[in-house]
């Protein structure tokens, strides 16, 4: 499956019609998309972003990796 469910974003505003609680995340084909529910406007992952597996966590105790 090349989709993943989509999940609302709590508390997030769109940046074109200025609603809250309306956008949605999902993942296509390894590609992070936002889409707002109200005026439709979507918005992607920009391709020089890295994924979070890449970040580096510096003066942490411990990361939390759900299995």
């Amino acid at each position: 499956m090349a989709r993943s469910k989509k999940r609302f974003i709590a508390g997030a505003t769109c940046t074109e019609c200025k609603a809250v609680d309306s956008l949605m995340l999902y993942s296509e084909h390894g590609i992070e998309h936002v889409e707002c529910v109200e005026c439709g406007f979507k918005m992607d992952e920009p391709k020089a972003q890295g994924s979070g597996s890449e970040r580096t966590f510096d003066g942490v105790i411990g990361v939390f990796k759900p299995e």
